[in-house]
């Protein structure tokens, strides 16, 4: 029952995620130059809140709830750390997106955000990479993967060595 829970969990977060991630860009392409003060303020207002209150924060619940998959369902294989590097890029994104929300905030009327289409480009091709990964599961070549990486080693860390 807790893995359906969680799972369900980090699907609909992940849905949020996602969706959000998608939209900011083409909302941040809405602020145009020398645009009235209050619609850039609304618009302004609105990325902001939707970066800080609701994509984040679904981000934080979808890798929360991930995590602990991970480990519940003892998945250790290489599809699996090939789906987290993915994550990682996505992540990437979702702060090179924070980023620009924060500049868009802090440079009323001067600043022409980016183009959105590389990034809606990049989601476009990450979100289903990611998504293809998880309901293939493709058996993927392990050679690729330092032998000291494909199985536990059983030691402990050294207790000199442990930051204090």
């Amino acid at each position: 029952m807790t893995v359906t829970l969680l799972k369900a969990l980090h699907i609909a977060a992940l849905l949020l995620w996602t969706a959000g991630l998608l939209s900011l860009p083409l909302m941040l392409a809405r602020h145009e130059e020398g645009e009235h003060q209050f619609r850039y303020a609304r618009i302004r207002k609105f990325t902001h809140y939707s970066y800080t209150r609701l994509i984040t924060p679904a981000a934080v619940i979808a890798i929360a709830a991930g995590v602990p998959l991970i480990f519940l369902r003892e998945l250790f294989v290489p599809w699996l750390f090939a789906k987290l590097a993915l994550v990682a890029l996505l992540v990437t994104v979702h702060a090179y997106v924070g980023h620009i929300v924060l500049k868009m905030g802090e440079e009323a009327g001067e600043r022409q955000p980016p183009p959105a289409w590389p990034m809606v480009a990049a989601l476009c091709l990450l979100i289903p990479a990611i998504l293809l990964l998880v309901l293939l599961k493709p058996p993927l070549d392990t050679q690729l993967v330092p032998e000291l990486l494909q199985q536990p080693l059983g030691r402990q860390l050294p207790l000199d060595e442990v930051p204090n």
